[in-house]
C-alpha cells in the first residue's frame, strides 16, 4: 500500500530538480502524476523517465492560454486532483541598483501570477479533502543581497498560502508551503554568472547550511510527499523548512 495509492497529482515544474524527484516518488507511493514543463524535449525525457503513470503536459504557467490546456488534460481524465504541487518559478537575480522593469515583472509574472492562477483555475478539479503545496523559499526569511524580487515573490506565496488555507477549508483542502534551502539542482548551478563559478557558488551556500552540505532533490521529495499525504491530515496554512536549519539555527 502506497501512501497515494489511485491519487491522481499535478506537478508544475516537473521536469527536473525538486519537481521531477516528487514526481518520482509520488509515483512510488502509488500516484498518477501528470507534469508541466516549458520544453518539449525536456517534458518528453521526464516521462520516459517516470514511466506509464505519468502524464507530461507542455506549458507555462505565466501563460493563462497554456494553464487552460493543462487543466482540460487534468479534468480529461475524470479522477479529479487529489494533489497539486505548484512548484514551477524560477527569477532574476539583482541588486536594487541593477533591477530592470523586465526582470521584476518575469520573477512575479512566474512565481506570483503563476502560481495564483495555477491554484485558481485548479479549483474545478481539485477534490474536496485535497491536498496543494506551494513551493516557497528559505530566500523569503532572510535578506541576501541580489535576492530581493525573488524573497519577495516567495513572501507573497507565504501569504498566499495562509489565505487560500482559509477559503478552502470548507472543502477540507489542506494548503501548505515547503521552504527548500539550497538544494543541489541544475537551477541551483544555473545561478552561477558563469560556468566556471558554479562549484564555488555551490560551496558557498553548502557553507551557511548548519548540516554543512546542499539539500538532495529526493530529500525535498520527502517532505512535499509528507504534506501531500494523509500523515499531514491536521496540517493547513503552514511552512515546512526543509532547508539543514538554514534559518532556524
Amino acid at each position: 500500500m502506497g501512501q497515494l495509492d489511485n491519487k491522481t497529482a499535478l506537478i508544475t515544474g516537473g521536469t527536473s530538480g525538486i519537481g521531477l524527484a516528487t514526481a518520482h516518488r509520488f509515483i512510488d507511493e502509488g500516484a498518477h502524476v501528470f507534469i508541466t514543463g516549458r520544453r518539449q524535449a525536456e517534458l518528453d525525457s521526464a516521462v520516459a523517465a517516470l514511466g506509464e503513470r505519468a502524464t507530461g503536459i507542455r506549458g507555462d504557467v505565466a501563460e493563462l492560454d497554456d494553464l487552460d490546456q493543462v487543466f482540460a488534460a487534468v479534468t480529461a481524465y475524470g479522477q479529479g486532483l487529489d494533489v497539486l504541487f505548484v512548484n514551477a518559478g524560477g527569477g532574476v537575480f539583482a541588486t536594487l541598483e541593477e533591477l530592470t522593469p523586465g526582470g521584476f515583472d518575469d520573477t512575479f509574472g512566474v512565481n506570483v501570477r503563476g502560481t495564483v492562477f495555477t491554484v485558481q483555475k485548479a479549483l474545478a478539479v481539485l477534490n474536496d479533502g485535497a491536498s496543494v503545496v506551494v513551493t516557497g523559499s528559505t530566500a523569503a526569511s532572510k535578506g541576501n543581497p541580489a535576492f530581493g524580487v525573488y524573497a519577495a515573490s516567495k513572501a507573497a506565496l507565504r501569504s498566499f498560502t495562509r489565505t487560500w488555507a482559509a477559503e478552502l477549508a470548507g472543502r477540507s483542502i489542506r494548503v501548505n508551503a515547503i521552504a527548500p534551502g539550497p538544494t543541489a539542482t541544475p537551477g541551483l548551478s544555473g545561478l552561477a554568472p558563469d560556468p566556471s563559478q558554479a562549484q564555488g557558488l555551490l560551496d558557498m551556500l553548502a557553507g551557511n547550511v548548519p548540516l554543512g552540505r546542499l539539500g538532495h532533490p529526493d530529500e525535498i521529495a520527502n517532505a512535499v510527499l509528507f504534506l501531500a499525504s494523509d500523515q499531514a491530515s491536521f496540517i493547513t496554512g503552514t511552512e515546512l523548512f526543509a532547508d539543514g536549519g538554514e534559518v532556524q539555527l
